[in-house]
């Protein structure tokens, strides 16, 4: 039986509208070692972290953290999801306040690279332990992007829905382009943008981006 990746949990939990999280009212126990856990793996990696380094650092004893979690894949499973809902939800936020359908798509293509390209862990991660990426987010084997891609396709076709894109533009393919191009930015980091630019980000959406989806460049 094939089991969901984190993009998809990750979908699933913002998708329940800030509802009350899954198990009930918050484990202030289980939050200070997810917390303690994301500080240790941004500063070692994940590879090189120790649950007893995580137990130090989060003023516990190691077994409170089998408590909470089986194992260690378990703590990086909820680390890595919890980042991906922080994600989603901000890129949820961000199109809620865009007023046009140009600006929702600058908007996503901007707050996806600030979000993910600021991310301390993920940076850490890329820099580091490039390979363990994939598997953590779904497998190497394109699965998550193709996740990714119908995310983005969703968003699109509700934009032609609402008749603010146009019919024509094939919505896959626009959205398959799209998330290549982000992609490419994030692992290939680019000599000539820098991530934490958002005005240059925002110029290369409305002159590269825009286009895919029939919009246009925008003055």
């Amino acid at each position: 039986m094939r089991q969901d990746s984190l993009i998809e949990r990750a979908l699933r939990e913002v998708a329940r509208d800030g509802a009350e999280p899954a198990g009930g009212r918050e484990d202030k126990t289980r939050t200070k070692l997810l917390d303690a856990a994301y500080e240790q793996f941004c500063a070692t990696g994940i590879a090189r972290a120790s649950m007893e380094e995580v137990a130090r650092r989060a003023g516990t004893a190691r077994i409170t953290i089998y408590r909470k979690f089986d194992s260690k894949d378990a703590l990086v499973d909820a680390v890595m999801l919890r980042e991906f809902q922080r994600y989603f939800g901000e890129f949820r936020a961000e199109m809620a306040k865009a007023q046009t359908a140009a600006d929702r798509v600058v908007a996503g293509f901007v707050t996806s690279l600030r979000t993910i390209g600021r991310n301390p862990l993920i940076t850490k991660l890329l820099e580091i332990e490039p390979a363990s990426v994939p598997g953590l987010v779904g497998g190497g084997d394109s699965r998550t992007m193709f996740q990714v891609r119908d995310f983005v396709a969703h968003q699109i076709r509700i934009e032609q829905e609402a008749g603010t894109i146009g019919a024509e533009v094939s919505t896959m393919l626009a959205a398959d382009m799209i998330v290549r191009i982000t992609g490419s930015f994030l692992t290939s980091p680019s000599d000539l943008i820098e991530l934490d630019d958002e005005a240059t980000l925002t110029e290369v959406a409305r002159e590269f981006i825009l286009p895919l989806v029939g919009l246009g460049a925008l003055s």
